[in-house]
């Protein structure tokens, strides 16, 4: 129920949005956070494209704008559509623009390659959600909330643009979740941009092409990014953008994602298959049981899980070695389960680990949102060896459903993840990314684990761990407000 006396309206333009289309931690924050923004009565509508994808299928929607605009050789048709009785939870609006986005897929097709049109179907979707602002003052937001590069031209266009003119005050703020992806191009794309004045390039340029997270960052109200530690990593390691951090840090904040309490719940959880009722080894016992009767493991041994995109950003390339090592060395007295697709080096060397192993390594090398949900319930420990992790979602999931994480210090992980030696540990903490370092995290934890006391202490006070989105909406709200 949205209250009445509300503090504002605030839009979310995402290229994601679970369960509609997620590639993502993206999407797990658009899907989620607007929920807990309107319990503190700031109603929050998410925008994203209209993808050829299955949530959309036999939804109810009203059509509440048409239109079209030019290009020197095409005419860009569209239409907004709101989805009724806000199926998310929050106001859904998808833009459907013909021969742009009705593809199956978010950026990539089913078979993995690439579209290759992303600049101008992202344009295109900025372009056209301006538009339908523009002329229909009602659907106006008090603050625009854009989420990455693919949304990152619009406070350029709001601004500078003069077709949207009556946008210009409108405040916007631009979160970061990955300021790897910067979308640039080359000025030979102008001509899909709306007219603006030549003198304001500037706002739009980094070496010499145009960026939309850098212009995003430039132009801005606020900054946010998805971790306090994430937003300090960006000052001096953010991909050719550090000078540009240090010089608008003053707008810059690092707000903590959150995880939506309600869909990740031990306790009522409808894809996992034993629900938490307050005895952490009854629960986490039967759960291992069912996973590792569908992997054909042996629910006697620890068990290790790795969740996941297979690619070297994830430090996954060290997943199929560190099996290697344990089953070389350990005697085979652990399991290791696998879930995730990606790079097919990687995806090859632990298909042929789990061929070495089979009794004790499971790779399914798939995406499957309900296996992740018993993976998280069942594993003892959860692998985030990450080199980059702005945030991470997985070791919140994790922490919540009694897993206990072995992550690198880096990001969001060094700001949610305690190491067990400290007191109130939750996790183990790898500080550098070498094979010896990962290998030993792995030992630690099975040294850890032989304990059963200090882990059943340890994996509690994981479970009761808030990471609700109750406090990060809270630090949004004020954010809002100190750009109205």
């Amino acid at each position: 129920m949205i209250c009445k006396s509300l503090l504002m309206k605030v839009i979310f333009a995402s290229a994601e949005c679970y369960p509609v289309a997620k590639v993502g931690g993206l999407a797990d924050v658009v899907g989620s956070l607007p929920k807990y923004l309107i319990r503190q009565n700031v109603l929050t509508s998410v925008v994203m494209p209209g993808y050829h994808m299955p949530w959309f299928e036999g939804k109810t929607y009203r059509v509440v704008h048409y239109g079209h605009y030019h290009l020197t050789n095409e005419t860009i048709h569209f239409e907004v559509r709101y989805y009724v009785d806000d199926p998310l939870g929050f106001p859904f609006y998808a833009i459907h623009i013909p021969g742009k986005f009705d593809r199956f897929g978010v950026y990539a097709g089913s078979d993995g390659i690439f579209f290759g049109d992303e600049v101008e179907r992202l344009i295109a979707f900025q372009r056209c959600l301006l538009m339908w602002l523009r002329d229909n003052p009602d659907y106006r937001p008090d603050v625009m909330h854009c989420h990455d590069h693919h949304t990152g031209l619009i406070p350029f266009m709001m601004q500078y643009a003069y077709e949207f003119d009556s946008l210009k005050h409108i405040p916007s703020v631009f979160t970061i979740h990955n300021e790897r992806y910067q979308g640039s191009f080359g000025w030979t794309k102008k001509y899909l941009l709306p007219d603006f004045d030549s003198w304001k390039s500037g706002l739009l340029d980094w070496n010499n092409r145009i960026n939309p997270l850098a212009s995003a960052v430039k132009v801005a109200y606020r900054i946010t990014t998805v971790s306090p530690n994430y937003m300090q990593e960006l000052m001096s390691h953010a991909f050719g953008l550090e000078t540009l951090f240090r010089q608008e840090q003053w707008k810059c904040r690092g707000i903590l994602n959150g995880i939506d309490h309600e869909v990740w719940d031990p306790a009522r959880d409808p894809m996992i298959g034993s629900h938490y009722s307050g005895d952490v080894l009854n629960y986490k016992r039967e759960n291992k049981i069912l996973l590792c009767k569908k992997a054909n493991l042996n629910p006697d041994l620890l068990l290790f899980g790795f969740i996941g995109r297979l690619v070297h950003e994830k430090g996954a390339e060290f997943i199929a070695g560190i099996i290697d090592n344990w089953m070389t060395y350990h005697h085979r007295s652990a399991n290791f389960i696998i879930l995730g697709t990606g790079e097919k080096d990687i995806e090859s060397a632990l298909f042929h680990v789990a061929q070495k192993y089979p009794e004790n390594v499971g790779a399914m090398l798939a995406y499957d949102e309900a296996l992740a949900h018993q993976i998280y319930a069942s594993a003892d420990f959860l692998l985030m060896p990450s080199r980059v992790e702005p945030c991470g979602l997985n070791q919140l999931f994790a922490m919540r459903y009694g897993t206990l994480p072995i992550v690198r210090s880096v990001g969001g992980l060094v700001d949610t993840v305690t190491d067990i030696a400290q007191p109130g540990g939750v996790g183990i903490r790898i500080d550098h990314m070498q094979f010896s370092a990962l290998v030993n995290g792995v030992w630690r934890a099975s040294e850890f684990y032989r304990n059963t006391d200090q882990y059943i202490a340890a994996v509690q006070r994981a479970m009761e761990l808030d990471f609700s989105w109750n406090q990060a909406a809270g630090q949004y709200v004020e954010t809002y407000r100190s750009v109205l």
